[in-house]
């Protein structure tokens, strides 16, 4: 049940960075709960603000997930917590940040209900 929930939660987890790099503001905007909520370095972001993100297109040019976890909030609800090591768009350098994503069962899927990001003091390789 336990690699069922992290398999599950890191296909539409990584979904949310894929549309972040296709430029898909309507999968994002699936992949979100309507109440969503982000906390990033830079403040606070609902739902319509991740999706505004995309306004221009793609804002990620690459990125990778590592050292996923899973664990289970209750019957419906579920946090995920990683390593995201990605480049923005219009950048040389790469970045890296633990995420904490906590998800709530929607149907046969997911939504993201909030998200919280870190920066890591210095990248590792």
């Amino acid at each position: 049940m336990h690699h069922d929930l992290l398999s599950s939660l890191t296909r539409h987890e990584t979904a949310v960075w894929r549309a972040l790099q296709d430029g898909d503001s309507a999968a994002d905007a699936r992949l979100l709960a309507a109440d969503f909520l982000g906390v990033y370095s830079d403040g606070f972001a609902d739902r319509s603000d991740h999706i505004a993100q995309l306004a221009q297109g793609p804002s990620i040019a690459a990125f990778s997930l590592h050292d996923l976890q899973a664990r289970p909030l209750g019957a419906d609800h579920a946090l995920l917590s990683y390593r995201a090591r990605f480049r923005r768009i219009g950048r040389s350098a790469d970045e890296e940040m633990y995420v904490s994503s906590v998800w709530e069962r929607a149907g046969a899927g997911w939504v993201n209900l909030f998200s919280q990001d870190t920066p890591a003091l210095s990248p590792t390789a």
